[in-house]
C-alpha cells in the first residue's frame, strides 16, 4: 500500500520502522484500552511477523519529520471484509492525523479493494468511538462486560462497522 494525503504518507512497513513503532506502541497511555506496553524485542517480532511477513498493518508517516507516527491495523478477515484499529504516537494526539489516514485507508479499501465492509472494535467508549463515528462507521453492538481491561476490571466491547453502499452513498465522512 502506498497512499498519500496532504500531511502524512501511509505504507507498508519495513524493519527500519522499529524504533518509531516501538515508542508507539512501548507507551503505557497509547495500549491502556489494548494489552500492556511492549518492550522492543516484542515490537520487531510483532513488526517481523504481523505487520510486515502477514501485511497485518501499515505505517503512518508524517511528511514534515519523515517519522513513523502511528500504526493502523489493516487485515482482510474474510473476503471482502476488513479489520481495521489504530495506534498513535501520543506525542502527535489531537492533530487529526488519525482521522486523515483512516479516511485514505477506508477509501482505498472500498475504491480500489471493492471491500464489503470495513469494523473495529474497542474498549475505549470515547475517543475510539469517537473516531469511529467521525469515520462514518455505524454502532453494531455492544458487547456487555465482554472482556477485561489492563487493571482486570471486566468492561465492554464496542463494535462498529462501515458498509460500502454507506461509504458510496456519501456517509462516511
Amino acid at each position: 500500500m502506498h497512499l498519500e494525503t496532504p500531511r502524512l504518507l501511509i505504507r507498508n512497513f519495513v524493519h527500519e520502522d522499529s524504533g518509531d513503532l516501538q515508542e508507539i506502541l512501548g507507551d503505557c497511555e497509547t495500549m491502556q484500552y489494548s494489552e500492556p506496553a511492549y518492550t522492543l524485542p516484542q515490537t520487531r517480532k510483532f513488526l517481523d511477523s504481523f505487520c510486515i511477513a502477514s501485511q497485518g498493518g501499515v505505517a503512518v508517516v508524517c511528511k514534515e519529520t519523515n517519522k513513523v507516527i502511528g500504526y493502523i491495523l489493516f487485515k482482510e478477515t474474510h473476503k471482502g471484509v476488513y479489520e481495521m484499529g489504530w495506534f498513535f504516537n501520543r506525542n502527535t494526539w489531537g492533530r487529526g492525523y488519525a482521522l486523515e489516514s483512516c479516511k485514505a485507508v477506508i477509501a482505498y479499501a472500498f475504491e480500489t479493494l471493492n471491500a464489503h465492509k470495513i469494523f473495529a472494535e474497542t474498549i475505549d467508549g470515547v475517543k475510539s468511538v469517537g473516531l469511529m463515528e467521525k469515520l462514518g462507521m455505524q454502532q453494531e453492538g455492544i458487547q456487555r462486560s465482554h472482556t477485561r481491561d489492563l487493571q482486570g476490571n471486566w468492561t465492554d466491547l464496542y463494535l462498529y462497522g462501515l458498509l460500502e453502499q454507506d461509504f458510496f452513498q456519501g456517509r462516511q465522512v
